[in-house]
């Protein structure tokens, strides 16, 4: 029997946020096992600890249909998990994913809670050309119109690779009825997971909707690497205001599937340049459960 729970991310109630799947002691089980079980337990992505000493943690990420590179809502579920099973008190801990190492950073509240921060990789981008830009309106269902001319829209990754679409207003973000056939051929073509459309709803702060039919998620709740990886790419394009050489804020995501939850991201910029990127978030268990590896 292989232990396994579920623990919400970047939310602190129970059922909201983003669901992931954590595996604490998954050192001898197979690829095909690896899959099986987060096919079973049909969350977004499932995060298995293959190996664990000497500061570091060897892990691997699967969404129901396939293993991904990296997951930033399941890493801050895994960080969560760690230190309630008292394997992890706050020291140096780096995790071993197929992006390269992903350090952790373990924040405790007064009463007890806790909030995990992982240093994403270096930001890249990649330009979208103008013909793309009125094809993904369409497939995101508005009119090219709708498409926000003074933030950028362009492919983006600090781990996983998305296309980031800002849209005028939360309420033609919430409005959105994608076509999620096209929404798979345009990621295809793009050679990106997902699309990613946002929209500003203060200084700093964005409200974010993903979607990852390409990677057999229809819509993800709540998305860390891609929170990172948008304010890597608006702090790069001068869209965030810069303070001693640092920018934060945060993304709202999750509302229109019920489930809300709040991504909290810093950067730190040299020049035109982003150094460093920080996302953070809460976790709580919803539960746990024990398969049996051989169903």
């Amino acid at each position: 029997m292989i232990a396994y729970c579920e623990v919400s991310a970047f939310t602190d109630t129970p059922g909201s946020g983003n669901r992931a799947g954590v595996v604490l002691d998954a050192e001898g089980l197979t690829e095909e096992q690896m899959q099986a079980l987060a096919a079973f337990l049909g969350v977004p992505e499932t995060v298995f600890v293959t190996r664990m000493g000497d500061g570091t943690a060897r892990v691997r990420y699967f969404t129901p249909t396939q293993e991904i590179d990296f997951c930033g809502h399941a890493t801050v579920a895994l960080g969560l998990r760690l230190a309630q099973e008292g394997r992890w008190g706050g020291e140096a801990l780096a995790l071993e994913t197929l992006v390269g190492r992903v350090p952790l950073r373990l924040e405790r509240g007064a009463a007890g809670d806790c909030r995990v921060w992982m240093a994403q990789r270096a930001p890249e981008t990649r330009r979208v050309g103008r013909e793309v830009r009125r094809e993904l309106a369409a497939a995101l269902g508005i009119d090219e119109r709708m498409i926000h001319r003074g933030l950028p829209l362009a492919a983006a990754s600090t781990g996983l690779w998305s296309v980031f679409v800002p849209v005028i207003d939360r309420l033609i973000l919430d409005g959105m009825e994608p076509d999620l056939v096209e929404i798979h051929r345009l990621s295809d073509a793009l050679e990106v997971s997902s699309v990613y459309a946002y929209a500003p709803v203060g200084v700093g702060r964005f409200a974010a909707r993903d979607f990852a039919p390409a990677v057999g998620i229809p819509e993800d709740p709540v998305t860390g690497s891609a929170g990172g990886a948008l304010f890597a790419l608006l702090a790069g394009e001068g869209a965030l205001p810069v303070r001693s050489g640092r920018a934060a804020g945060v993304v709202y995501q999750g509302h229109s599937l019920g489930t809300p939850g709040e991504v909290e991201v810093e950067v730190t910029v040299e020049g035109q340049r982003v150094r460093d990127v920080q996302v953070g978030g809460c976790a709580v268990l919803n539960y746990e459960g024990e398969w049996a590896s051989g169903r």
